[in-house]
C-alpha cells in the first residue's frame, strides 16, 4: 500500500528488518521532552476512565497561554482531525488551496463534495504565494486554506500579503484557515502568525499542533483557534467523541511552555502558562519582574534580566522544574 505521507517507519522495518534514519517526517529530532513523556505515562493510571471529551483542563491552559477565551479553542486528534471536522461542520461549496500543499486539505474538502480550486505555486517565484491569489478570493469562495510555512516547500507568505489576504477574505465572507503547525519551528514565529487577528476577525481559523515542535506525532494532539465559538462547537459535533486521549491531554498540559518575546536589550519579556510563576520562583530564591501592572499586559507576563551564563541556566532549569 502506498501511503500519502512520510514517516512510515513500520513499513520499512517490516520490509528490511532494520532500523532507519527517518528524514521523511518533519518532527523534532529531539523527541518528546522527558517531562512530557512522564506526564503521558502517569495518565495511564487513569486509563480505565474515558478521557474528558471537552478537554477542559487543556483548553483552560491553552486559554491562559494564548490569552483568549477557552470557548475559542477546540482540541483534536492532531490538526488533520480538525481539518476533516471543519470540512464536515462548514460544508463549503467552493474552496481554494495552494498547490503543492498538505494533501489533507483537499482530501477533506472533496469528501464533503466541495469544489476545490488550486492556486499553483511556481519554482520561478520561489514557490511562494503571490499577489495573484487576491483575485481568486471572491464572495463566491467559501474557504481558503493556507499553510504557514507551507508543506512541502517550507516557504512563508510575505507578511503584508498575508494581511491583505485576511482583509480580502473578511470582505468577501471567506473563511481563511491558516495551518500554523510548523510556526514554532521558524526563526521568528511571531512575524509569520495571524494569531493577533483572531480576536477581531470571525472569518479566521488557525490550526496548531504539538506534533512537530514537541515530537508528539504518535500521541496526536492539535487545536484550532477561532472567535466563532459556534463553528468550533459544530466541529466538535462533526466527529466521534473522545477525540483526544487521556495521555495526549496530559502530555499537552505539560508541553505548554513560556511564550518569549524576542528582545534586543539585556532583558526578555515572556508569558507563562502558570500565572503564579513569579511566586513559585520567589520561594526558590529567584526574583522576576511581574509585569501585570503594565498597560496592555496582565497576569502571567514577566520580565527577566539577562545575567551570567551560569545564572541564566539556573533560571531556565528552575522554570522547567516549576512548569
Amino acid at each position: 500500500m502506498e501511503l500519502s505521507h512520510g514517516g512510515d517507519w513500520v513499513g520499512y522495518e517490516r520490509e528490511y528488518g532494520l532500523p532507519l534514519l527517518d528524514f521523511s517526517a518533519n518532527v523534532s529530532p529531539f523527541g518528546i521532552p522527558e517531562r512530557v513523556k512522564q506526564a503521558a505515562a502517569q495518565a495511564l493510571d487513569r486509563a480505565e476512565h474515558y478521557p474528558d471529551p471537552l478537554c477542559r483542563e487543556l483548553r483552560e491552559k491553552l486559554s491562559e497561554y494564548h490569552n483568549i477565551p477557552a470557548e475559542w479553542i477546540l482540541c483534536g486528534n492532531g490538526a488533520s482531525d480538525l481539518i476533516y471536522r471543519l470540512a464536515l461542520a462548514k460544508r463549503p461549496q467552493t474552496a481554494l488551496v495552494t498547490a503543492p500543499a498538505f494533501s489533507e486539505y483537499e482530501n477533506a474538502l472533496s469528501l464533503c463534495g466541495c469544489s476545490v480550486t488550486r492556486f499553483p505555486l511556481y519554482a520561478e517565484d520561489g514557490f511562494t504565494v503571490t499577489e495573484k491569489i487576491l483575485t481568486e478570493i471572491t464572495p463566491e469562495l467559501d474557504m481558503l486554506f493556507l499553510c504557514e510555512p507551507n508543506n512541502p516547500t517550507g516557504r512563508t507568505t510575505d507578511r503584508r500579503l498575508l494581511e491583505a489576504i485576511l482583509e480580502r477574505c473578511a470582505a468577501c465572507g471567506t473563511l481563511l484557515v491558516v495551518d500554523e503547525c510548523f510556526n514554532d519551528l521558524l526563526d521568528a514565529p511571531e512575524e509569520h502568525t495571524l494569531f493577533g487577528f483572531v480576536s477581531g476577525v470571525s472569518d479566521l481559523l488557525i490550526l496548531r499542533a504539538f506534533t512537530k515542535s514537541c515530537g508528539m506525532a504518535g500521541l496526536r494532539l492539535g487545536y484550532a483557534l477561532c472567535r466563532d465559538a459556534e463553528l468550533l462547537e459544530r466541529m466538535r459535533e462533526s466527529g466521534p467523541p473522545w477525540a483526544v486521549s487521556g495521555p495526549a491531554q496530559a502530555a499537552g498540559l505539560t508541553a505548554l511552555g513560556c511564550q518569549v518575546c524576542p528582545g534586543e536589550a539585556n532583558f526578555l519579556l515572556f508569558f507563562s502558562p502558570v500565572p503564579d510563576l513569579g511566586e513559585r520562583l520567589r520561594k526558590r530564591g529567584i526574583l522576576l519582574r511581574d509585569c501585570s501592572n503594565y498597560r496592555g499586559l496582565g497576569p502571567g507576563w514577566y520580565r527577566a534580566s539577562v545575567r551570567t551564563g551560569e545564572e541564566n541556566q539556573a533560571l531556565l532549569q528552575t522554570i522547567r522544574e516549576v512548569l
